[in-house]
C-alpha cells in the first residue's frame, strides 16, 4: 500500500494483453471509515490479474451510485463483510472500457474490445445460475460495493458475463453512467410487471435516478405514465421524456407516512393519500395498472392504496425506510401485488442496452468529473448537493471520447426526486 498523489490515469505504457504490476486506485480501508471525502484514498496497489472466466478491463469512465457512500461510511454494514477475504475495497458499480486480459475459458471477447459492465456477479457452480436466475443464487453479489476491485481505478476485474457491447453512440461517460439504475428498472417493470402497451404507470421519483429510465421504458412500451416529482422544472423534464404528466409531490405532503401516527393523523394522512389517487386518476384516465416504487416508507401505504385492483406495486428499495407499514386490506380485498426487485441478470441487461443502441433509451447525465474527483463526487452525494448522475473519467483524457457512431448521446440535465 502506497499514498500516490492525484494521477494521469489516462497515460498507460502497456498494450491490450499486457497488464502492469500496479495501478492508481481509489481504495477504501476499515479503519478510516467515515466522511467519503477522508475514506476514499490514493493508493497505488498491484493489478489483478483475471482468473477462470474473468477479464481485466481497462476503466475509461466509471459511474457514481449512493452504494459506495454507503461503502466509505462503513453503514449500514461494512462491505468488508460481503469480502472479508481483502483488507480494501475498491468500489464503482458502473464502467465502461476495453478488455485488456482474458482468464481461461473467455472465448466471446478479447483484448481491445469496447465495453460496459454490468455489476451483478455469481458463481459459475450455483444451478441457480443455469436454470432459474443468477439474482437467486446464493452467491450473487453487486460487483464494486460487496466485492472489491469496483470500477474506481485504472484496472478493474470482472466476471466475464459481466461484460456488454459498448453502445457505439456513446461517449466514455455518457456509457458508464446508467447500467445499475437502468438496467434495474428495466427488470423491475419489463420482466417482474411485464409492462405492456395501453398500461398506466405511476412512477415515484420520475426524474431521479431509477425514474428518468422507468419513465422512457414506459414511453417505448406504449404505455402512458404520471411521474412524481419536486418541483415544475423535473416535471418538465419528465414529460420531455414521455410522462403524460407530472405531480408535484409538495402539493400533496400530508401523504407522507412519517411512522407512529396517532389516529387523527392517520386520518388526515389517508384523507390526503386519497386526494392524491383522485389526481392520478384524473391525469392517466384510470388508476394505474403498476405503481413503480423505491422510495418506501413514506410512500408505501399510498402506493398500495392507489393501484388498481388486480395492479402490481414493484419495489426495489427504500431510500425512507425500509419498515413499511400500510392498510393491508387494500391488498388483499382488491387483490393486488406486491413485488421485490433487485438488480438485473446478464440477459436483461442485455436486451436494456440494445434500447441504448437503437436511441430509443436514453442516459441522463449530469456532470463529469477527472479521476481526481472521486472523493468529491461521493461526498456530494453524501451531502444531497448532487444534481444527477456523476461519471468520473479514468482512462479518457477528456470528456467526448469514444464516440464511433452516429447517434443520440445523454440528455444532459439536473435530476432528482
Amino acid at each position: 500500500m502506497a499514498p500516490v498523489g492525484a494521477p494521469n490515469a489516462s497515460e498507460l505504457n502497456v498494450e491490450p494483453g499486457t497488464l502492469p504490476e500496479r495501478m492508481t486506485a481509489w481504495v477504501i480501508r476499515e479503519e478510516r471509515f467515515g466522511e467519503p471525502i477522508d475514506a476514499f484514498q490514493l493508493e497505488e496497489i498491484e493489478v489483478p490479474d483475471p482468473g477462470a472466466l474473468e477479464v481485466v478491463v481497462r476503466v475509461m469512465a466509471a459511474g457514481v451510485n449512493y452504494n459506495n457512500v454507503w461503502a466509505a461510511l462503513g453503514k449500514p454494514v461494512s462491505v468488508f463483510r460481503y469480502h472479508p477475504e481483502e483488507d480494501h475495497h475498491i468500489g464503482g458499480s458502473d464502467a465502461s472500457g476495453v478488455v485488456w486480459k482474458v482468464g481461461p475459458g473467455v472465448t466471446r471477447w478479447k483484448p481491445g474490445d469496447e465495453v460496459v459492465i454490468h455489476c451483478n456477479q455469481a458463481s459459475y457452480e450455483d444451478p441457480e445460475v443455469h436454470g432459474l436466475d443468477p439474482m437467486a443464487a446464493p452467491s450473487q453479489k453487486i460487483w464494486g460495493y460487496e466485492t472489491s476491485w469496483g470500477s474506481f481505478a485504472e484496472f478493474t476485474k470482472v466476471q466475464a458475463q459481466q461484460l456488454i457491447p459498448k453502445p457505439r453512440n456513446l461517449t466514455w461517460e455518457e456509457a458508464a453512467s446508467y447500467g445499475l439504475v437502468y438496467f434495474t428498472a428495466y427488470r423491475m417493470l419489463i420482466d417482474q410487471c411485464d409492462l405492456q402497451a395501453g398500461h398506466r404507470v405511476l412512477i415515484w421519483g420520475a426524474a431521479g435516478g431509477l425514474g428518468v429510465f422507468a419513465t422512457q421504458l414506459c414511453a417505448a412500451a406504449g404505455a402512458e405514465c404520471l411521474g412524481v416529482v419536486s418541483g415544475e422544472a423535473k416535471g418538465e423534464l419528465v414529460v420531455k421524456l414521455g410522462a403524460k404528466g407530472y405531480i408535484d409531490r409538495n402539493e400533496f405532503a400530508g401523504m407522507m407516512r412519517k411512522g407512529g401516527e396517532t389516529p387523527e393523523e392517520e386520518k388526515e394522512r389517508f384523507g390526503v393519500s386519497r386526494q392524491f389517487g383522485k389526481a392520478v386518476r384524473e391525469i392517466l384516465g384510470d388508476a394505474p395498472d403498476i405503481v413503480f416504487e423505491h422510495v418506501g416508507k413514506a410512500t408505501f401505504p399510498t402506493s398500495v392504496f392507489v393501484v388498481k385492483p388486480f395492479g402490481k406495486v414493484v419495489i426495489c428499495a427504500g431510500t425512507t425506510g425500509f419498515d413499511l407499514d400500510f392498510d393491508v386490506r387494500y391488498l388483499w380485498m382488491r387483490q393486488k401485488q406486491i413485488i421485490g426487485s433487485h438488480f438485473a441478470n446478464a440477459y436483461e441487461c442485455y436486451k436494456a442496452n440494445e434500447l441504448i443502441e437503437q436511441g430509443s433509451i436514453r442516459p441522463v447525465l449530469w456532470r463529469t468529473m477527472g479521476f481526481d474527483g472521486v472523493g468529491e463526487a461521493h461526498q456530494l452525494m453524501r451531502d444531497n448537493k448532487h444534481l444527477g448522475k456523476i461519471a468520473i473519467l479514468v482512462g479518457a483524457e477528456r470528456e467526448g471520447l469514444g464516440k464511433t457512431a452516429d447517434g443520440p448521446g445523454a440528455i444532459m440535465a439536473e435530476v432528482g426526486a
